[in-house]
């Protein structure tokens, strides 16, 4: 129903890229990517914050005729500790093409795993940063940890970096209206239901990918039919009615849409659910992988007292969303 991030990551030999962007799983590199710039860092969102670091890596590559690369982690490394699973503002494969999108040289996915987590970080900068991939400037967050049990931080690596022969940047969070654009913000404003507010921050829409699985049916019963779609481990926006577009690659793009976020009290459901309504289409879009933008948020989840109440509601829902 939805590509695992641990099939993703098997498999990432087999994606092709038109040869702009190469991707690695691991620090074995070919001799043309080393001596480079690296930024590390989670990169959930690719939010405009990012993007203002990965445009100053990239001039910084192009003075010194350097290759430019970002290294990230899979899964990212605060699910891995506590185990959540409704975290991401983005999926691995949707971070994988907004940083094509920002034309990198390459691209590092390590696993995050328990031999990777328990290596110390001296250990990380030197056998890694400086021996395999021979990092000329690093490119980091002012709050980046690492190594075993978090004890590295900037700091540490600019007191080991003459040693071991690479530049740390850290590099000033960008703010929106005086306050810092985060993942941790834009996961914040997604509960909340501030979409539009998500748009400015990320410098376009939020949106998630999914595969469309079989339901109850009960929209079509009620003459809205809808495709299901599992959150999996996207953060899960706040209860209720959105505007959407919706894609279907090679088979439809953009098409406006109505989607319902939450557990359809009206008819006592247990599960949480996205259902999106795609107007003027009536494709069976079953195992489809659908790819939806949240425009705006049109009103919280509601128990109706009937189903005649639910329709008229729907109704006028629609209208706001097709003007949207």
């Amino acid at each position: 129903m939805y590509l695992k991030n641990t099939t993703l990551i098997q498999n990432l030999s087999k994606i092709n890229y038109n040869g702009k962007m190469k991707i690695f799983k691991n620090f074995i590199l070919p001799k043309k990517f080393k001596n480079c710039i690296l930024a590390i860092g989670n990169f959930d969102g690719v939010h405009k914050g990012h993007q203002k670091v990965l445009k100053a890596s990239k001039l910084l590559a192009k003075k010194n005729k350097l290759k430019f690369g970002v290294m990230t982690f899979e899964p990212i490394p605060h699910i891995y500790f506590t185990k959540i699973k409704n975290y991401r503002v983005n999926s691995l494969n949707q971070k994988i093409e907004f940083l094509k999108a920002q034309k990198l040289d390459f691209l590092i996915i390590k696993k995050f795993d328990k031999k990777f987590r328990n290596l110390s970080y001296k250990d990380f900068l030197k056998k890694i940063i400086q021996k395999k991939i021979n990092t000329k400037y690093v490119f980091v967050s002012k709050n980046f940890k690492f190594g075993k049990n978090r004890l590295g931080n900037t700091l540490k690596m600019k007191n080991l970096e003459n040693n071991l022969k690479f530049k740390t940047i850290v590099t000033k969070p960008l703010k929106l209206e005086n306050k810092i654009i985060s993942s941790t913000k834009i996961r914040k404003l997604i509960s909340f239901g501030k979409i539009k507010k998500v748009k400015k921050y990320l410098g376009r829409s939020w949106e998630l990918e999914g595969i469309v699985m079989k339901g109850f049916q009960r929209g079509r019963k009620i003459g809205f039919p809808t495709c299901n779609i599992n959150l999996n481990n996207y953060i899960v926006p706040k209860n209720g009615v959105y505007a959407v577009s919706v894609t279907c690659k090679r088979v439809f793009y953009n098409r406006k849409g109505i989607a319902n976020i939450g557990y359809r009290p009206t008819f006592n459901g247990k599960n949480l659910l996205l259902e999106v309504n795609i107007f003027g289409l009536s494709k069976n879009l079953y195992n489809k992988k659908l790819e939806i933008k949240f425009k705006d948020f049109i009103r919280p989840e509601k128990k109706f007292k009937s189903v005649v109440e639910l329709k008229k509601q729907i109704k006028i829902d629609i209208k706001k969303c097709k003007k949207k």
